[in-house]
């Protein structure tokens, strides 16, 4: 998405016309239609001398490399980019913060999974970008109300040792009576490998001799988490 209108570009924000500003566009048309950069210039408030908000955002953007970078960036690294102090990284830092835990009060124990999507979005914030594999499984009741999310198990970049039985066990213990799974694939490409279907069946088959059903497994990378149920890779046993 752009950052700014062409007719905007290059000139200092407090010489654009006001419908072009970041803050004037927001609260007319909504977050949705401002660019990265621009929802970053918006809580730095203030650039330096002879660099606005939006320059030091785009700056800021360019070194770290993307949004992901700076999601998992810590004050150091924020503050090096000329421009951003303590205080403006704070309030960086507290805003990616804000959105994980309004991802993750969806995966809160009691609330009611009714939108598979947003699992898996909440799902792909918790394990995009990390540098080992890790498997999570999400624990459901008998009208799908999350019960736990939990990290069961964790490996390496090349992979991690999934254990059925493992699963089932948990499974049992938190009287769970449907499961979503889901593992991230380091190199960011979120492909399902042969090795992640022959589990998620393998897995599915374990879960049903206890009556508990395996409704989907995401695999999580740069891009959009893949389900292997919508990929017809998988399909949950009937009840």
């Amino acid at each position: 998405m752009s950052d700014t209108t062409p007719l905007a570009a290059h000139r200092p924000i407090h010489q654009w016309a006001v419908a072009d500003r970041p803050r004037e566009r927001l609260l007319r048309q909504g977050p949705g239609v401002l660019g990265d950069a621009e929802l970053i210039a918006l809580f730095l408030g203030s650039g330096e001398r002879g660099r606005d908000a939006l320059s030091v955002a785009r700056a800021l953007l360019e070194r770290l490399g993307s949004l992901r970078a700076l999601a998992s960036a810590d004050p150091n690294q924020i503050c090096a980019e000329r421009g951003i102090g303590p205080a403006k990284s704070a309030l960086l830092l507290a805003a990616v913060e804000l959105g994980r835990r309004i991802d993750a009060s969806v995966l809160e124990r009691g609330a009611e999974l009714t939108d598979p999507a947003s699992a898996a979005r909440c799902l792909q914030r918790r394990l995009r970008g990390l540098g080992h594999e890790v498997f999570v499984a999400l624990f459901l009741d008998t009208r799908h109300r999350v019960i736990a999310c939990e990290e069961l198990f964790r490996g390496t970049i090349d992979g991690a040792t999934v254990h059925p039985r493992e699963v089932a066990r948990r499974a049992l213990q938190l009287h769970a009576a449907a499961l979503i799974v889901a593992h991230n694939h380091p190199s960011g490409v979120a492909e399902p490998s042969r090795q992640d279907v022959a589990l998620t069946r393998r897995l599915g088959q374990a879960l049903a001799l206890i009556d508990v059903r395996l409704l989907d497994h995401f695999v999580v990378g740069d891009g959009e988490p893949v389900s292997l149920a919508e990929r017809g890779l998988y399909a949950a046993p009937s009840s």
